[in-house]
């Protein structure tokens, strides 16, 4: 009898034991930054051409791969691959398994291709093309659409050689269009710095395979294929290691700036503030509140002055899975300039001007065109 109840008391322990486990695995893996790793192209869609017989596909997934398992040396980073293989998975799906996932992050791996000797390594964020030379870009990664079974359905009509097709591509993707560009930004130095390649910039276009995502994602073209020199790097063992290397370390900076009391980089798409109209007198707005916006982050952090460096007047905003920090509430543009510069000096140093109208964020340069008092 006694035996009995000993056993019964230890597989009791044991469930028990097994319970917690489970409960602070999913826990764990509830809190771990989730990163999707997009190997472009794949299967019966090569990718781009080389005359030396560089294959995109292959040279992406590599690439993918040697981030990956950079990365997951992590233990509170979770990665997750479209693919592993040299498989086809068509665009929409790639931005599902993404957003099933949950991810933080998208980052989809190419390279580039042109009928010259160009070379260098750009990194795009979903956007409206600003030139024919983004526009071609996008429109030769966005025709492997056609590989896809009943494309015309899943995509609604989407023409890739229509450049009206790609005007309403933005919508979903404007609330993270900020932290899009802060990691495209990470990357393209990481490329520059580190590894001394061309900086062709970080672009906006419209890629279908990131307008599918609902989180902050980037697609980076890793250099021209078709160059001789960087077509070779690419293909070899030693460029797409430090091609990784250099990737996997742009996410960690991005990763750790989201997860900080201030993200590294906060961008301001609004207009400046004449500074001939911050002067000694009360100049205020009718209806409009100014703010300081002071941080991006993943983390939910109280407003108190002791998580801002000592600045009182901390409220913020979630948009999407990022919340948005501002630093004061004023509709006096003088004060807020002041403030401006207190966070500036507090080293807040990204830190921008937004305006509020009713509740809802506007446009800067639309606030200074209300009537003052």
């Amino acid at each position: 009898m006694k035996t009995n109840l000993q056993h019964i008391f230890v597989s009791i322990v044991l469930i028990f034991t097994c319970f917690l486990t489970s409960a602070n695995s999913n826990v764990n893996a509830k809190d771990k930054f989730v990163v999707v790793l997009d190997a472009g192209h794949g299967g019966k869609d090569p990718g781009k051409p080389s005359k030396k017989g560089y294959k995109e596909k292959d040279i992406a997934l590599k690439i993918v791969l040697a981030i990956g398992k950079e990365l997951e040396k992590n233990p509170d980073i979770k990665v997750v691959y479209t693919r592993k293989t040299d498989v086809f998975i068509g665009l929409f799906q790639r931005g599902k398994i993404a957003n099933k996932a949950k991810a933080d992050l998208f980052v989809s791996i190419h390279c580039n291709a042109h009928n010259t000797q160009a070379y260098g390594s750009e990194t795009y964020v979903l956007g409206l093309h600003r030139n024919e030379t983004n526009f071609n870009v996008a429109k030769a990664e966005n025709e492997v659409i056609s590989y896809e079974e009943d494309y015309q359905k899943t995509y609604a009509g989407f023409d890739p050689n229509s450049p009206e097709s790609y005007i309403g591509l933005t919508l979903m993707q404007e609330e993270y269009l900020d932290q899009s560009i802060q990691l495209a930004s990470n990357i393209q130095k990481q490329f520059t710095h580190k590894l001394k390649r061309k900086n062709r910039g970080v672009k906006q276009a419209g890629f279908i395979v990131l307008h599918q995502t609902v989180m902050p994602s980037v697609l980076v073209e890793t250099g021209f294929i078709t160059n001789n020199h960087e077509g070779k790097y690419l293909n070899s063992g030693k460029g797409q290691k430090e091609l990784a290397t250099a990737i996997k370390d742009a996410i960690l900076e991005y990763k750790n700036s989201v997860q900080q009391n201030v993200s590294g980089h906060v961008f301001d798409d609004s207009t400046p503030i004449n500074e001939d109209l911050v002067n000694d007198e009360v100049l205020t707005y009718d209806d409009i509140v100014f703010k300081v916006q002071i941080a991006a982050s993943s983390r939910n952090l109280k407003a108190k002055s002791y998580n801002f460096k000592g600045l009182s007047d901390i409220s913020k905003v979630k948009v999407g899975k990022l919340y948005k920090y501002y630093y004061g509430n004023t509709s006096d543009l003088n004060e807020i300039r002041r403030l401006e510069t207190i966070a500036k000096e507090k080293g807040y140093t990204s830190s921008f001007v937004v305006a509020f109208k009713d509740g809802e964020q506007i446009k800067l340069s639309e606030a200074l065109k209300t009537s003052k008092n």
